[in-house]
């Protein structure tokens, strides 16, 4: 089918309180300063107690559509990506849908951990392309709730944000997904997990407090696996579309931490100048870190039609993957 995709409106919510890492650092008997100097996170926000994740997923899409100015009528389907839906069951796009006023459109949950949201554009990207409708893509996540706070690993760096992307079909033959690369390594399933809530250890009253909160149990072994994996789809994603890096003008990581982000950059051969990061002010909220960065940062970046966008991620699972999106 000819044409492509085009990206309508961006749209990001980030929740009021704000946490500092001094105070994690306080908590956790660590010496000052010792949170950013390996993460690069000063702070990050946390959602308050009333907030559910289907409020932060609303915000964003909200802002995603107001800025886009199409009819609501218009969208088809609704992607959320999220590993803190409000229930297990039911899931949590219905509501989302309903709330947003997307009477006519189909919604479902999409679990892909970090890479979440790449999974979710590239599968709405082939469904604007055949079905010629609108696609609300949004990530968001409340890990505030899972972090177990005994754990330096996680406590250091997860919070709690929404990024929304709205796409339509376009006359532009270079817009939308012109590469992309997914790829997963069960071997590394059990780096990052919640133990419990699953059929494999379902919910009980015998259960520990520490099961059903997040455990990171070998950070180093899941920063090398991340870098290696975000590199070698971005790699495979420049390829799939005839790019070299430098060509590259905006290059959206997920906000893993500084040190991960700053890797895949080298490995990749990308300028400096062309990294878009949030993750000093705003913490790691998993899938959701790369609509919010590209949302919270565009009017500063001032992205332009015909503009490349590299993004990558790497997650629990393991997940991971990277798509050249065209502007």
């Amino acid at each position: 089918m000819s044409g492509g995709v085009e990206v309508l409106g961006l749209g990001h919510y980030a929740p009021e309180r704000v946490v500092k890492s001094c105070e994690i650092e306080d908590r956790l008997g660590l010496e000052s300063g010792w949170i950013e100097s390996r993460t690069g996170i000063a702070e990050r926000r946390w959602a308050a107690k009333e907030e559910r994740l289907s409020d932060l997923a609303i915000a964003a899409g909200e802002m995603a559509l107001s800025r886009a100015k199409v009819s609501r009528a218009s969208v088809g389907l609704i992607l959320l990506a999220t590993s803190t839906p409000d229930h297990l069951l039911p899931p949590t796009a219905p509501l989302v849908a309903h709330r947003l006023g997307l009477a006519g459109a189909g919604g479902i949950d999409i679990a892909g951990a970090c890479a979440g949201f790449l999974y979710a554009l590239t599968l709405a990207d082939a469904f604007v392309r055949v079905h010629q409708k609108n696609v609300l893509v949004i990530a968001a996540n409340i890990l505030s709730r899972r972090i177990n706070p005994k754990e330096t690993a996680s406590a250091v760096l997860f919070a709690d944000a929404a990024g929304a992307m709205l796409i339509g079909p376009s006359q532009r033959t270079g817009a939308g997904v012109i590469g992309a690369d997914v790829r997963c390594d069960g071997s590394g399933y059990d780096l990052i997990k919640i133990a419990a809530g699953g059929s494999a250890v379902p919910y009980g009253t015998e259960l520990a407090s520490e099961d059903v909160l997040m455990c990171m149990s070998d950070g180093r072994a899941v920063f090398q696996r991340a870098i290696a994996m975000m590199s070698d789809t971005s790699r495979a994603a420049l390829a799939n579309a005839g790019l070299h890096a430098a060509e590259v003008t905006h290059f959206v990581p997920h906000q893993a931490n500084v040190r991960i982000i700053e890797a895949v950059r080298r490995n990749l051969g990308i300028r400096e100048v062309s990294v878009c990061s949030t993750v000093c002010a705003y913490g790691n909220s998993s899938a959701a870190t790369i609509p919010f960065t590209m949302s919270i940062l565009s009017d500063e970046r001032g992205f332009q039609t015909g503009d490349r966008v590299l993004l990558c991620a790497a997650g629990a699972g393991l997940n991971g993957g990277a798509v050249l999106l065209g502007l």
